[in-house]
């Protein structure tokens, strides 16, 4: 009898998978589909179904086609991306660094975009120019944490987070005087600092797309090795696991994900912390399934994020993530303690 109860458990187990899963992507295209029809001008689920098709297959666009294809569509598939490459990220540093705590901005990247902007806002520079000079920063950032963590060939772990609180602080302390010195600017970096989809179009698309697909897709290929390294580092060595390298290409990939998306909508919080954890509660923490699930969640996440901030007087994204976010983090502080 126990063993028919057992069979039974691992069947159910086995179905649930595939079953949450299908409602993931069910919750991203409905999030898709939503973000791009809801606005100031609301086109029925049906007719932004009718646009995208036509879209697809080249016909010609009439009425709202142009609305769906050309201003809300690119700032849907703007989110889905950012969104998840912030949770893929978030679900590999804290399994890298096997922190809870730990979230895709944790080396400075976050810092160093914010500085690049502000520098490129306050010298009054073109619009285009600040998102390249963002993630310049942003992975200069990056770039000055490894090297003050590295020991030898090593990058331990405490010396990365500290090293990155450092760099953190210090361009964070230089973005907040350049504000200062450039008062009238101000709003322009604020938003910038609050995480913002509204500028996005399909050439900012296409720019981000590479840095999500590098960066994410050699994550999931990490994805068996940093299930190896939570038995801990001296038993990952012995199952050949090097874990010098998985960890340095695990915080360059990362980096390389998080700053393409920064440097283009800004800084976004919350999501790389909060989505790996809701997966790993419903999934389980193995990051074969945690990191492409996340991907879906996050994505879907951001997107209904930005739906709320653009139909509600919160305006921004950040905004929005920070308050769905800070509950969650304090709830998960509860939780550590309690264990």
């Amino acid at each position: 009898m126990e063993a028919a109860a057992s069979d039974r458990r691992g069947a159910a187990g086995a179905l649930a998978l595939p079953l949450k899963t299908a409602g993931l992507v069910l919750l991203l295209l409905s999030a898709v589909v939503l973000g791009t029809g809801l606005g100031s001008v609301n086109v029925p689920p049906g007719e932004v179904l009718g646009a995208l098709w036509r879209g697809v297959t080249g016909q010609a666009l009439a009425g709202n086609d142009v609305i769906v294809w050309q201003i809300r569509l690119p700032r849907v598939v703007m989110g889905v991306l950012v969104g998840a490459s912030l949770s893929v990220c978030g679900g590999a540093f804290q399994g890298v660094f096997r922190n809870p705590l730990a979230d895709p901005y944790l080396l400075g990247v976050a810092s160093g975009s914010a500085l690049g902007a502000t520098i490129a806002i306050v010298a009054g520079w073109p619009r285009t120019l600040i998102p390249v000079t963002a993630l310049l920063l942003a992975l200069a950032a990056v770039t000055g944490t490894l090297a003050l963590a590295r020991e030898g060939r090593r990058f331990p772990p405490n010396r990365l987070i500290l090293a990155g609180v450092v760099v953190g602080s210090v361009l964070s302390a230089a973005t907040t005087a350049l504000i200062l010195r450039g008062e009238d600017r101000a709003r322009q970096v604020l938003a910038y600092t609050l995480g913002d989809l509204g500028f996005s179009g399909w050439p900012d698309v296409l720019t981000v797309l590479p840095y999500a697909a590098l960066g994410g897709g050699a994550l999931l290929l990490l994805a068996r090795a940093l299930d190896t390294l939570q038995l801990g580092e001296l038993t990952a060595r012995s199952l050949g696991v090097p874990v010098e390298r998985l960890r340095l290409i695990t915080v360059v990939a990362a980096s390389v994900a998080t700053a393409g998306a920064v440097a283009y909508v800004g800084v976004i919080g919350f999501v790389g912390l909060i989505v790996p954890h809701v997966v790993r509660l419903m999934f389980g923490p193995g990051h074969r399934t945690l990191l492409p699930l996340s991907a879906l969640l996050g994505g879907a996440l951001l997107v209904y994020a930005d739906l709320l901030a653009r139909t509600t007087p919160l305006s921004q994204v950040g905004i929005v993530t920070t308050l769905l976010g800070g509950p969650f983090f304090l709830w998960l502080l509860r939780r550590q303690v309690s264990e």
